[in-house]
């Protein structure tokens, strides 16, 4: 690295450096040869489950042993046992998947088989809940077998949850699950708010809360959380991609005159991010969503105001540019539009690409092609 002087080392430092990494090497190799074995010859043992921890411990990323950890669960662990073994399994295996997001929070295989004993051991008592059983993509007796387990540890910590909590039961106990997991994915979008995977997860935890969860989740508490984060940083593209998902949603059979109103507040949010950092591509990329292929005529010129306006102080930001470029060719193909405002329009956004051509010199030939069309 730079500014750190480096140290020289003695020829038996280098070689006693070199053996020691050597026998990394040689225990790493053996214990994978020895998992793989035992993965091939269909072994789903408490050794073996214990065999895949020590190696995923060194490579959280093999996702070839989280598939045969999660075998070792559905069609050897869980079948046969009681269901309170199983609850306990599924404990384990949350802490377990918890403990390595906390040092790898990117790591998809690691969030993916969260999802397997989450939907297990939060919705098992729900109908349609398979979770592990569902992602083993096993069929038949086994497959069977594990989902029946599954849901027989849902309904025994559901009638010990009945016990302590009488006035919550089933439900109070599934509602829990997943507020832990709220809270769980709430703390890790603090500590990086653009992980998307984080972001993806949360998508999964509220789709699988159950009707009964209190207080309910709405879209407008998602819409709320998403501005905090967007508000925080305008660049948090995951935090803008989750609102496109959420007003799609949301604005899907909702009278017309409501669903422009709705995009004229967004198209307020997103202005300010535009104006704040005009250099961000996030902001770009979901004021397009909103304009959409076919925006009514005057929502659209008023955008192109605005950043016409913005291009004035800006007038080498590339994504000011492209979006000008983009808008203007939408409204001069506008049935709408008389032909000499059209060919200006078309003009502008040639001169556009031209001017891009220059100054993201990277992709010149895709601003040529552009031009050409224009």
């Amino acid at each position: 690295m730079h500014g750190i002087k480096r140290t020289r080392i003695s020829p038996q430092a280098a070689e006693a450096k070199r053996l020691k990494e050597l026998a990394k090497i040689e225990a790493y190799t053996a214990l994978q040869n020895d998992v793989l074995t035992r993965k091939k010859a269909g072994e789903y043992t408490v050794e073996a489950l214990g065999r895949t921890a020590e190696l995923l411990d060194l490579n959280p990323e093999f996702y070839t042993i989280w598939n045969y950890r999660r075998h070792i669960l559905l069609r050897g662990l869980f079948p046969g046992a009681s269901p309170e073994d199983i609850v306990a399994r599924l404990t384990s295996e949350l802490r377990l998947t918890t403990a390595y997001l906390q040092i790898h929070p990117k790591v998809y295989w690691i969030w993916n088989h969260r999802k397997c004993p989450g939907g297990s051991g939060g919705s098992a008592g729900s109908a349609g809940g398979g979770g592990l059983a569902e992602s083993s993509g096993g069929t038949g007796a086994t497959s069977e077998a594990s989902a029946s387990a599954s849901a027989s540890a849902s309904a025994s910590a559901s009638a010990s949850a009945s016990a302590s909590h009488p006035k919550t039961g089933r439900e109070g106990w599934r509602n829990e699950f997943w507020k832990m997991e709220l809270g769980l994915i709430e703390k890790m979008l603090d500590a990086d708010a653009r992980n998307f995977h984080a972001w993806d997860y949360r998508r999964y935890v509220l789709r699988s809360l159950p009707h009964s969860f209190s207080p309910p989740h709405t879209p407008t508490d998602e819409l709320r959380y998403t501005q905090k984060k967007i508000e925080a940083n305008f660049s948090n593209f995951s935090a803008w991609h989750c609102r496109t998902k959420v007003l799609g949603g949301v604005w899907e059979g909702m009278a017309a005159e409501e669903v422009a109103r709705q995009k004229d507040q967004e198209f307020e949010l997103v202005t300010q991010a535009l104006w704040t950092d005009p250099g961000d591509q996030s902001g770009w990329l979901y004021h397009r969503w909103l304009i959409g292929s076919s925006p009514e005529e005057a929502v659209l010129r008023r955008e192109i105001g605005s950043i016409r306006e913005l291009h004035e102080t800006e007038p080498d930001s590339k994504w000011c540019m492209n979006a000008l470029a983009h808008y203007a060719l939408l409204l001069a193909r506008s049935p709408t539009t008389q032909a000499d405002e059209s060919a200006n329009l078309r003009m502008e956004a040639k001169a556009l690409y031209s001017r891009l051509d220059t100054v993201d010199s990277d992709r010149a030939q895709r601003y040529r092609d552009m031009a050409a069309r224009c």
